[in-house]
């Protein structure tokens, strides 16, 4: 499971240090809006130390490349000959973006030879949104699809709230689903993480909708991320408890069958073997 991604800037020795302490499933070093331009090119070359430290305690390192041509090829090949485990690409518009990554990244890997290095596009306009399947499906490396809700609501030209970015965060998750990759995100900004209840109810509905995960800007939210994208104890209870009962059930020649109060067919079960997986 990857429930809690942590933005890091990559530009910051003293963030970095600390980053395999805040239990974060995946660490996202940050080269595109944590990084002041004048200082991108220092933090690119600070990836060869910052990937390994960053994943200490078995933490996925991804990093976040910029989207200009002329920093998103060095600064891919950069993560990739750190060993990030995978790229974060911002303001993707098209499936060509993902395409030419992935040839720049099959160069790379055989020359050093490590394993495929995985993409998660991020979608931060209109009309990536409505193109969402078609870029999931650009290259086998798409890992997972995540949406940009300040961005997304900048080229709205319209405020960040979940209202607004409801609609837009949810496409992008079915658009995921569908193509079979991971969906990660809230249906709420990430910027607002000052109030972490508001933060724990958005992270349990977003579970609720099937999200993987989401990300985070401040260490405090981690936890909170951690907590609602697990499954509670009662519910990987209640799921042995279902599959044990279906499994008397088919022995029976049942296809369906009554279990605490509520009827019981094939959808049901594999819903309960899906929790248990991620329990």
């Amino acid at each position: 499971m990857i429930r809690s991604l942590l933005y890091v800037p990559a530009s910051s020795e003293r963030f970095i240090a600390r980053a395999h302490e805040r239990g974060a499933d995946a660490i996202i070093l940050d080269l595109e809006d944590a990084v002041v331009p004048a200082e991108k090119a220092a933090a690119r070359a600070r990836l060869a130390a910052a990937v390994p430290s960053a994943g200490q305690h078995r933490a996925k390192v991804f990093v976040r490349i910029n989207s200009h041509n002329e920093l998103m090829r060095p600064d891919a090949e950069a993560a990739c000959r750190a060993g990030a485990f995978g790229l974060f690409v911002p303001k993707v518009r098209e499936p060509g973006t993902l395409v030419e990554l992935a040839s720049l990244l099959d160069r790379v890997e055989r020359a050093i030879t490590r394993p495929a290095t995985v993409l998660v596009p991020l979608l931060e306009d209109a009309g990536a949104v409505l193109d969402a399947r078609v870029i999931a499906g650009a290259t086998t490396r798409v890992f997972a699809l995540s949406a940009g809700g300040e961005d997304l609501a900048t080229a709205l030209d319209a405020e960040p709230s979940p209202e607004v970015l409801y609609l837009p965060k949810l496409l992008v998750h079915l658009a995921a689903k569908a193509a079979g990759v991971r969906s990660f995100g809230m249906l709420r900004t990430v910027a607002d993480y000052g109030d972490l209840a508001a933060v724990e109810k958005s992270a349990r509905e977003a579970r609720a909708f099937g999200f993987d995960g989401a990300s985070c800007i401040h260490p405090s939210v981690v936890p909170v991320l951690n907590r609602a994208f697990s499954p509670s104890r009662e519910a990987l209870d209640h799921a042995r408890r279902l599959i044990a009962a279906a499994e008397t059930a088919a022995a029976r020649g049942e296809g369906a069958f009554a279990f605490d109060g509520k009827m019981v067919d094939e959808p049901v079960v594999k819903r309960a073997r899906a929790l248990l997986e991620r329990g």
